[in-house]
């Protein structure tokens, strides 16, 4: 990834809650003024709480940690409240604020160690404190209304969107994105998805739309491999990237971006900085841009005085009104004054016909989210990840409705998966196991982990993997050795552990633990619960097939590491099931 200097804090990233929600936003702050105020206090609604204006003869103090694309209009705000001396509840407010990433403030919170210092945070997107809610012991956070928004497209230097047919030609994000990346015809940058709202929201939506024209995913996976190429840490760091000006010498530069994934206010933000000679211009797909939309958010609400709750409110009233929707766009974000929209569009580069005043696309769900930073992260951080395969005699039953066996369905799903979910560039290993395949022990290694593109004497880590799985066979009046097993998997996969991969144990099985001679049930779980390192996670992946599983045991076993359990009655369901689970997985552990 690239690494650049941070930028100040008047530039990042910026996400909005689209306009034909605002209604919405408005219910919500209204909303939250009456519960605040009776939460504090059993009295009606006082007029000083709403008062515009006035001397006051004390002042609450409250701290705002905020995205930094937005910290510096929320500053202005602030500042704007103590000229006018706004009150509340007859004391003067005195708002700080800092800026901060939302992800490093997520982190923070996910933690549940309590040691934030602001009672309010403004990140750039909703999907942060979902990322927070996540975690039963995280902090909680308590969002009670949208202050802005910002849709997200790509920014070019004019020369790159000449050559685009900017602004007359339009593009779906497909056609943009694949006709950006198509030949390294330009050079596009985008931010971390795992950092970065802006990168999550539009990498989702290539993927959404790839799946809806019948692509089974290895257009996304393509597309994010590539654009992870030129990829920043940060939204920040990314505005470093771009060409600084339209010069040959520039455009002809390799370390600078002809474009740039951005949201409309960082481009509003960077033309404003250089001016016409560097400005961007702007592109909006016409299938909708995801938008960033700045929740206003309690930070341990019930830890907060009635004066605290009541001056945030009081705040985020202020952001709503005229001369908060005057500051915000002055700063290049929408709000609920739909005049706005024309002028800040075209300080951030759009212009007609481009669709900037179309709706946002619908926002992508939980599991969309989850399910693009999974595919990010084994697509573009690689994979290392250890299988282990059930060969108990009872593997040899057949599958549902077919003329194989459970084993026989079982092989053709794992190759699928190893010749269409994994790239040279991951590690993959193979055992399998019974009852006392190996001397006493419950399993044999068969193939160790290692790069699949690795090569070996005439053949690759991939060939032996292929070989190796198509030759597993039911063991005759083999039983399951699953704790054992599972343990002795978890203990080497620890122990070879790839810092800067996605690492994690697959455990497929059709039965529950038949070893008399085991470890508990309950000792597994302990045990792994005690391996298990936040700082090195390795989440255990558990696929139950068939009707003599216990789904309750695997999960309970999964989730001792972080992971997670599955059950399934057809085992060509397991490729799927595993790609699921390993994105479901790595959007846990980013």
């Amino acid at each position: 990834m690239g690494r650049h200097s941070s930028m100040p804090d008047e530039y990042g990233t910026a996400t909005a809650d689209h306009r034909p929600r605002r209604r919405g936003r408005t219910v919500a702050i209204a909303t939250a003024l009456v519960l605040v105020v009776a939460a504090g206090t059993t009295v009606a609604l006082r007029s000083d709480l709403i008062h515009l204006g006035g001397s006051c003869g004390k002042t609450v103090h409250l701290s705002v940690a905020a995205s930094p694309d937005i910290a510096p209009a929320l500053r202005a705000a602030a500042t704007h409240a103590r000229e006018q001396e706004l009150t509340s509840d007859g004391a003067c407010l005195d708002v700080a604020v800092s800026a901060r990433d939302s992800y490093k403030v997520a982190d923070a919170l996910r933690s549940g160690k309590g040691e934030e210092d602001f009672q309010v945070w403004v990140p750039d997107a909703e999907l942060w404190i979902k990322r927070v809610e996540q975690n039963d012991k995280a902090t909680s956070v308590s969002a009670t209304g949208n202050v802005a928004t910002s849709p997200i497209g790509v920014g070019m230097v004019p020369s790159a969107a000449k050559s685009f047919g900017f602004p007359k030609k339009t593009y779906s994000w497909t056609e943009l994105a694949g006709a950006a990346l198509q030949d390294n015809k330009l050079r596009l940058g985008a931010a971390d998805p795992a950092r970065s709202a802006t990168g999550l929201l539009t990498l989702t939506k290539l993927a959404a739309a790839s799946a809806k024209s019948g692509d089974d995913g290895t257009q996304a996976a393509a597309m994010a491999k590539i654009l992870s190429q030129r990829t920043s840490d940060s939204d920040g760091q990314l505005m470093d990237t771009v060409a600084r000006d339209d010069s040959g010498t520039e455009r002809g530069n390799p370390k600078r971006n002809e474009a740039l994934v951005l949201s409309e206010q960082a481009a509003f933000a960077h033309n404003a900085e250089v001016g016409d000679s560097s400005a961007l211009d702007l592109f909006y797909p016409k299938d909708g841009s995801p938008e960033l939309n700045y929740p206003f958010t309690l930070v341990d609400e019930s830890s907060l005085s009635t004066e605290e709750s009541r001056a945030a409110v009081r705040f985020m009233t202020l952001l709503n009104t005229t001369d908060g929707h005057r500051i915000l766009s002055k700063y290049g974000f929408r709000n609920e004054d739909d005049s706005v929209v024309k002028s800040v569009a075209e300080g951030a580069g759009g212009r007609a016909p481009q669709p900037f005043t179309e709706a946002a696309s619908e926002p992508a769900t939980d599991e969309q989210l989850e399910q693009t930073l999974g595919m990010w992260t084994i697509t573009v951080q690689s994979a290392r990840v250890l299988v282990v395969v059930d060969a108990s005699g009872s593997m040899a039953n057949p599958a549902p409705g077919r003329d194989q066996s459970r084993m026989e369905v079982t092989k053709a799903s794992m190759l699928a998966a190893l010749s269409t979910s994994f790239t040279d560039e991951d590690d993959i290993g193979l055992w399998e196991f019974a009852t006392k395949l190996d001397g006493d022990r419950d399993y044999k290694k068969l193939v160790p982990t290692a790069r699949l593109g690795d090569r070996s004497g005439s053949s690759t880590q991939r060939e032996r993997l292929s070989a190796a799985f198509a030759s597993l066979q039911p063991v005759a009046d083999g039983a399951t050795g699953l704790y054992d097993t599972t343990l002795a998997a978890y203990k080497d996969a620890k122990a070879t552990y790839k810092k800067g991969k996605f690492n994690a144990v697959v455990v497929v099985t059709d039965g529950v633990n038949e070893d008399p001679g085991s470890i508990s049930r309950s000792s597994l779980v302990q045990q792994l619960q005690s391996l298990t390192d936040i700082e090195q996670p390795v989440p255990l992946i558990a696929i139950a097939v068939g009707p003599n599983t216990d789904k309750d045991e695997i999960q309970q076993i999964a989730e001792a590491t972080g992971g997670s359990g599955h059950q399934v009655s057809d085992p060509a369901d397991i490729q799927q099931v595993i790609l699921k689970a390993i994105m479901e997985a790595g959007a846990r552990t980013n």
